[in-house]
């Protein structure tokens, strides 16, 4: 496996659970997804990943399907997206903003926008046909998501069969047993097929598919004589790939040709799958550059099948239960007959009133993200490592604008840092692009990204080079900003000065391009100009509100305007983090002392006459005031601008900001909204948004309205299908029971009434620190944390406690608010329990 330059503190969360929680058998039994027949549609199909395959696994009786990805297969190869133009437009974009002609501006800066990204696509798919095809009886499909095995189970003529599927990181492989209690009873013929053009073979025993990507594939929403483009050499062409299966039988008759792998009468049978893309380096075109897909396919499928099915086993569940296994979580009993029903029809029935259900949605985001994003593997993607269509919604890329950031909420806090790697890796090299782009398109020091991703580390905005392309979404040069975020979080979780050394570049780069994008206002303040806020429009003054209509409107609304509150957070989010990391390190002083200039003057969000905080930088006429994005309180989660101690003004500002905004929304707006109302304190506000989230939805075409929710397999809907809204119920759930962004480690901040008694354990804290809680009649009755790293622990234990270690009492120090302060050793263990 690629070696990382990013290390990580591995978690003690099994050694550490002794008291507030540990492992039992009743919390593993309920982490399963069941369903008593097989899947009809892909998001009724259950997923398996290892983040470098992702499969979905449709259970069938008579024939299996495993719709299959490879993460790095993607349409197109590295090409120019940069734009000079957009250089020479921006200072009449910035004149005509100043002089309040919006719509002009937004019909100029369509000059600054370059060619769309490519898409991920879907690798292929397993079919495994059975013989036979008479009823099936005591059928069950079911995913555990403390194994990470997908299993099917059903009885059929007399013979009970047995078929199990995991992806395994230690072999990079995907492995699917097929059993049955009678000896000879396990026939198929196993076949694939993909929508690339592609040729299949047998070869030495395997089935081998083989083919080139398209060299283009255009957005789904646009209108396209041929949206699917291939070429088959030269520095445009796609890449190859390599998918092959082989299969380990157990008795019976085994051969292969082209039209399968057939196994006839044996008493179990292995099928491993194995995948390789000619993918060599985000920028090296694979047609003239690319590797050869085929030997590390084949080396890794023989590697696979000379270990046989119980060593692939046990090195899978080793792997994956180290990861998974360091966070529990009970929030209480669950209703009566809940556990007897399908999961989707369990969750329809009883929402937020099941805690187990709510138990459930956490603990699978947490496994979708070790499924969809491992060190040596790309980020998780809109759809994480899963999609099955040509042209996926919004190419299945990533958006920057949120959705790829919300991706990683959980990492730190779901104590899953390995799984923040790919992103972490991902952004020095989208910088080095983006320097480029910086340079080419603004004249610009440092590096910047915009709305979209890929890839190929697409730094320059998408659109069409203005063709059908909005400003609302393609003119937005922020998303380096909030990506460098997460660098700094990695460190505040971690507390790793090497790591930290070693990334400050790409941070400093992010607040380089600020200083040099930011200009002053009449006031004399920092702004940005021209900025939007992300997929929203305004109403300028004069123009009548229309109806809104999502990327194209009937003429009311612009889009481009100045001083955008989101623009104004991250800025100072990144100004901070750098400030503090220059600091931390000792490094950069001079810069620094520039940075800390920008920042003194960096304007500060306003707020509206009706107590909002503004959105853009006028109080203009909003359109939609329910709209899906709450970008204007980035500062309040996930970023630190805007506290309850610190900015009193602004956090109530942010309040009546989400009351107008309305709790309803698509799939992953709720899921912000549960980490906004958290970080507020209130969480009978995010519990009711819990209950919004458990709402089963059929739509799977695209709707920019409030129908969010979860699909049968739980995979949240926008709709569609968009793993962020499972990530982000997974971080909001902690954020309820765990707060850091203070420096004060805030136990049970948002508990909800219902909660009445439970325990989590393993969730971690800014600092170094590691935490168990337990609560009983919604008050603390004990905290277990651990010290990573060492250092004075500020706490929020609210109640007054008093803090042991090693069964010795230790000092404290009362600070304001009810928060206390107590030394801590590396490793120290140290518990909290109320004073009595």
């Amino acid at each position: 496996m690629k070696k990382t330059i990013f290390p990580v503190f591995l978690s003690a969360a099994l050694a550490f659970c002794s008291v507030v929680f540990c492992n039992t058998a009743n919390a593993v039994s309920s982490l399963r997804l069941w369903y008593d027949k097989p899947a009809s549609q892909w998001v009724e199909a259950l997923p398996i990943g290892n983040g470098l395959m992702g499969g979905m696994v449709f259970g069938g009786t008579d024939t299996e399907r495993i719709q299959l990805n490879d993460g790095t297969l993607w349409s197109g190869a590295p090409k120019e997206w940069n734009n000079p133009g957009a250089l020479a437009a921006l200072p009449e974009i910035r004149r005509l903003v100043n002089e309040g002609k919006y719509f002009e501006a937004d019909a100029v800066s369509k000059r600054m926008m370059g060619p769309y990204t490519e898409s991920f696509l879907p690798l292929g798919n397993l079919y495994i046909d059975f013989p036979g095809g008479g009823d099936a009886t005591g059928y069950v499909r079911s995913l555990n998501l403390d194994s990470a095995i997908a299993s099917t189970v059903f009885t059929r003529d007399g013979a009970r069969y047995v078929r199990d599927v995991f992806a395994s990181y230690p072999d990079g492989v995907i492995v699917v047993r097929i059993t049955a209690d009678r000896k000879g009873a396990v026939s198929f013929v196993a076949r694939l097929d993909s929508l690339i053009r592609h040729t299949t073979a047998a070869s030495g025993g395997m089935l081998v598919l083989s083919g080139r990507a398209p060299s283009s594939v255009r957005p789904d929403y646009l209108s396209d004589s041929e949206p699917v483009k291939y070429e088959d050499s030269g520095a445009k062409a796609g890449m190859e790939f390599d998918l092959r299966i082989g299969v380990a039988a157990e008795g019976g008759r085994t051969r292969a040709d082209a039209d399968g792998i057939h196994v006839d009468g044996a008493d179990a049978a292995t099928i491993v799958i194995a995948s390789a893309t000619g993918f060599n380096g985000y920028d090296r075109p694979p047609g003239t550059q690319g590797r050869n897909p085929a030997p590390v396919a084949e080396k890794k499928l023989n590697n696979a099948l000379s270990k046989g099915y119980s060593e692939l086993l046990a090195r899978h569940l080793r792997d994956y239960r180290r990861l998974f296994r360091r966070v529990n979580i009970e929030l209480g009993a669950p209703p009566p007959g809940a556990a007897a029903l399908p999961t989707s029809e369990r969750v329809a029935r009883f929402g937020s009133s099941d805690s187990d259900a709510i138990e459930l949605l956490f603990q699978y985001g947490r496994y979708l993200l070790i499924s969809s994003s491992r060190p040596g593997g790309q980020p998780a993607n809109l759809q994480g490592i899963w999609n099955e269509l040509l042209r996926p919604p919004w190419s299945s890329n990533y958006t920057v604008n949120i959705n790829t950031e919300m991706n990683y909420w959980p990492a730190e806090v779901a104590n899953l840092a390995e799984c923040h790697i790919p992103l972490l890796e991902f952004l020095p090299q989208l910088a080095a692009n983006g320097a480029k782009t910086a340079r080419i398109n603004y004249g610009a020091r440092g590096w910047v990204s915009h709305h979209n991703s890929d890839l190929w580390r697409q730094s320059g905005p998408v659109g069409g080079y203005g063709k059908d392309g909005d400003p609302v979404w393609a003119l937005w040069p922020m998303s380096g900003a909030w990506l460098s975020e997460h660098l700094w979080e990695h460190y505040s979780f971690g507390g790793d000065k090497l790591y930290l050394r070693k990334v400050y570049p790409t941070m400093k780069g992010a607040a380089e391009f600020l200083l040099d994008w930011l200009v002053e206002d009449a006031d004399g303040k920092l702004i940005t100009n021209p900025c939007t806020s992300p997929e929203h429009k305004f109403i300028p003054p004069g123009k009548k509100k229309k109806k809104y209509i999502y990327i194209s409107d009937d003429g009311s609304q612009a889009a481009v305007s100045s001083g955008c509150t989101m623009d104004l957070s991250l800025s100072w989010e990144v100004f901070t983090n750098v400030i503090e990391a220059s600091r931390i390190l000792g490094i950069d002083k001079d810069f620094r002392a520039r940075v800390e200039e920008a920042l003194a003057r960096l304007k500060r969000p306003g707020v509206t006459k009706d107590g909002r905080l503004f959105e853009w930088g006028r109080d203009f006429e909003d359109p939609e005031p329910n709209h899906r994005h709450v970008s204007q309180v980035v500062g309040l989660y996930p970023g630190r601008q805007i506290t309850r101690s610190g900015t009193p003004d602004l956090y109530k500002a942010a309040r009546r900001t989400l009351e107008v905004r309305g709790d309803a929304g698509t799939g992953w707006s709720l899921g912000w909204k549960i980490n906004l109302w958290a970080r507020l304190r209130e969480g009978d506000h995010s519990l009711r948004l819990i209950g919004d989230v458990l709402n089963v939805v059929g739509l799977t075409s695209v709707s920019m309205g409030h129908g969010g929710g979860v699909y049968p397999n739980l995979f949240g809907a926008h709709p569609p299908f968009q793993i962020d809204g499972n990530f982000s119920f997974t971080s909001g759930v902690a954020e309820m029971l765990l707060q850091s962004q203070e420096g004060v480690v805030a136990l049970l901040p948002a508990l909800p009434a219902a909660w009445r008694d439970g325990r989590v354990s393993g969730l971690r804290a800014r600092g170094g620190f590691e935490v168990g809680i337990e609560w009983k009649n919604g008050k603390l009755a004990r905290a277990e944390i651990l010290s990573k790293i060492g250092g004075v622990c500020t706490a929020a234990p609210g109640a007054p406690v008093i803090v042991t270690s090693g069964g010795k009492r230790i000092p404290i120090k009362k600070k304001d608010q009810g928060t206390i302060e107590f030394e801590t050793k590396p490793g120290g263990e140290y518990v909290l329990t109320p004073s009595r």
